[in-house]
Formats: structure tokens, sequence, C-alpha cells
């Protein structure tokens, strides 16, 4: 029906601001496609693939902050995103989403609230003299939160800005060029696993593609010229509104 493509492309679109802002386009282009009638885990993964190119958008939008950044650094991220991403990919295709999904708004609320007290949290760190984070710890928590979106996607944006943040990173809009660049990563390699498994419903992720990725352009240069205040507070009232809106679902 041409209202379903009507709103799978806003739902795209949208999204694709949402994630190059501040995170959670999923929570969008998911209960769009379940609404039109597909299975949740074959909506899962169409999701996955619709709003992934839009995070190539806004990386680009982003490309004095990574470009200032030491290429090391992008690449011991980018391949630990790509193996978490993987992995992630593999688990939601091998296990039940029930027991997941359940604790998808309380992972939400919790990445919130830290990206929240976040900069609280680093300003006590350097009153008491701390040290940066160990790249060890740093380096495990960004495997996790990849494996995390591999497997759902939904307010992966957030759980990346809240560990930026908690590690040291305090300059916004470096964290979310980063935040946008490993989602990028990650999804690409989820994206082939799902494909390869035949659970993508390709007509609606190639329409929706087209849509994430024009406004995940739009949505990162509306984000750099945002103040870092505002683009911190949509953060958390995003993910706030998403806690709710799971929590309701339940």
């Amino acid at each position: 029906m041409l209202s379903d493509w009507t709103l799978l492309v806003a739902a795209a679109f949208a999204a694709g601001v949402l994630n190059a802002i501040a995170g959670g386009g999923s929570f969008l282009t998911f209960p769009a496609l379940v609404f039109t009638g597909l299975p949740p885990i074959m909506a899962n993964a169409t999701s996955a693939v619709a709003v992934s190119p839009g995070y190539l958008g806004s990386a680009l939008g982003f490309r004095s902050e990574l470009a200032a950044l030491p290429r090391e650094r992008l690449v011991r991220e980018g391949l630990l995103c790509a193996t978490g991403g993987v992995c992630g990919a593999l688990l939601l295709l091998v296990t039940p989403a029930k027991v997941f999904s359940a604790a998808v708004p309380w992972l939400l609320l919790f990445a919130t609230v830290l990206f929240a007290v976040g900069p609280r949290l680093v300003a006590a760190r350097a009153r008491r003299g701390a040290g940066d984070v160990h790249p060890v710890a740093q380096g495990l928590g960004l495997f996790l939160v990849a494996v995390y979106g591999g497997y759902f996607n939904g307010g992966l944006g957030i759980l990346l800005m809240a560990l930026y943040t908690l590690t040291g990173e305090s300059r916004v809009h470096t964290a979310n060029a980063l935040k946008n660049l490993n989602s990028l990563v990650l999804s690409l390699l989820s994206v082939a696993a799902f494909a390869w498994a035949g659970a993508v419903a390709w007509p609606q992720a190639l329409v929706m593609m087209v849509a994430a990725t024009l406004g995940g352009f739009i949505g990162a240069r509306l984000a750099r010229r945002l103040p870092a205040a505002w683009v911190r507070t949509g953060v958390v009232l995003t993910g706030l509104a998403m806690t709710a809106a799971f929590l309701m679902r339940g």
C-alpha cells in the first residue's frame, strides 16, 4: 500500500537525522516495519540494513572532526566494532530475541543516565587526579557495545556516546563523529551477516536506505551547527522517550 511505503520512507529519513544528532533511529524504522507487516526478527534485520547507509552520510558530515584524530585510533576502534557487530548479528540469528528485547528499555535507561551524568563523572575524575581509562577497559567496552549494536541496534548511538563520555572524550562533536563512524563499520558487517542468512526484506530495505542516507547527511550538518549543550540535551531526551516507548510496548 502507498501509505505503508510513505510511512517507511518518512521513518527512515527521520531515523537518519536522529542517528546523526543523538542516535536511536532504529526506534523509528523497526516499529514502522513491524506496523507494515514484517515479522519482528526480519523487521529488526531490515531496519539495520535501512539505517546503515545513514551512518555514512553522518560520518561524512563530521569529516573535519575525524581528520583531527589519530588514524591508529580510528583503525583500532573500527576493527573492534566490526568484530563486535558480526558477533551480535550471529547471536541474533541463533537465539530468541524475547529475553533481550525485555532488557532493552533498562539498557537504554542506564545508558541515558550514564550519558547525562557523564560530564560530572569526568570532572570528578579530573579533580581526583584520575588518569585516562585503561585502553583495554575502553576497548572491551567498545566491543560489548558493538555486540549490542549488531544484535539489536536500537539506542546504539546513545550507548556509544555514553561510552565516549565516560572514557574521557569531553568534545561532544568529536564523540558524535566517532559514534557515527563506528556505527557505520559495525552496521555494515552485521548487515552482511543478515543478508547471508536471508533475514532481510530487500524491497523495503533498499528504499529506506536512500531516505536514511539523506537524513543522515542533513542531520550531521544540523548537529555541527547546534550548541553542544543542545546536542547533549537532545540525546538525553531521546533516550528517555525511547525507554518509555519500549516500556509501554512491554
